[in-house]
């Protein structure tokens, strides 16, 4: 898997090449699967060292592929910023940090077939893509559905369920649950931020659509997106949000004029595929 990975990186940029054959040098990949091994998948920080070191539990799937690309590009945004002398500058808020990782398996995805036949390749693409345009109703449905808990005190178990069947219809309303509206009232359980970290989950929704713009630059001129995202990664937390995302080339706004285009590329490349 490593060295697959390295593939996708060597053909993607130099400096990140670079970057992930120092950590494989420095031993700082920890990725297979293994009896009594913790479970999850995550980048973690070096702080003394200021180098990143990735955790994740690969077992031959294709989701194994999407975190190692994602994880990578959170060592990408740590390594970014080791020149950094204040400790509070070296990471970003976290709707950033959701961008360099985010990007970073779109801008991957180019390459998959380091991994795969041609036509598994564009499965995954396709599977990874129907997986972003599926990810923004429920982000809206967790988060909307937080705001009711907390402004709802004294709720009942009925009224709770109640609200989240609603705000399911009205983020996404075109499935069809006939048969399974028990396990559609208590789906909210999967969402494990509801429970350990309320209101933190709309920052996923926010850092895709700074991502799939890092993409839709890249598909223009990937030369300067890379630049361009590099360059906001350098930044680590010494900028204010908008000016992080404006320095990676994309717009912190969330209107019909930056998302309409976004969901249209989205369209087009699935139709590709």
């Amino acid at each position: 898997m490593v060295s697959r990975t390295q593939q996708i990186f060597n053909r993607l940029d130099g400096e990140l090449s670079a970057g992930f054959q120092r950590m494989q040098d420095l031993k700082l990949l920890d990725l297979a699967n293994r009896k009594g091994k913790a479970p999850g998948g995550y980048q973690s920080t070096l702080a003394e060292a200021r180098l990143p070191f990735i955790f994740m539990n690969a077992v031959g799937l294709q989701r194994d592929v999407e975190t190692i690309l994602h994880e990578a590009g959170h060592a990408f945004h740590a390594l970014a910023t080791r020149g950094e002398d204040l400790y509070a500058y070296r990471s970003a808020p976290i709707e950033f940090c959701e961008v360099a990782s985010m990007s970073m398996e779109l801008l991957g995805n180019e390459f998959i077939e380091a991994f795969y036949n041609p036509a598994d390749a564009n499965r995954a693409r396709r599977t990874h893509l129907e997986g972003i345009a599926g990810i923004f109703p429920w982000i809206a449905t967790v988060d909307a559905f937080q705001h009711w808990i907390y402004t709802h005190p004294g709720h009942t178990r009925l009224e709770r369920s109640d609200a989240w069947v609603k705000l399911m219809e009205r983020f996404g309303g075109e499935v069809d649950w006939g048969g399974c509206e028990a396990a559609r009232a208590s789906l909210w359980h999967r969402q494990l931020h509801i429970f350990i970290h309320p209101f933190y989950y709309i920052e996923y929704g926010i850092a895709q659509l700074g991502a799939l713009q890092v993409w839709a630059h890249s598909k223009r001129d990937k030369a300067r997106a890379l630049k361009d995202y590099k360059k906001a990664l350098e930044l680590g937390g010494s900028r204010p949000l908008p000016e992080l995302f404006e320095a990676a080339g994309c717009r912190f706004e969330f209107d019909g004029a930056t998302i309409q285009p976004l969901v249209g590329l989205l369209r087009e490349e699935l139709a590709k595929l």
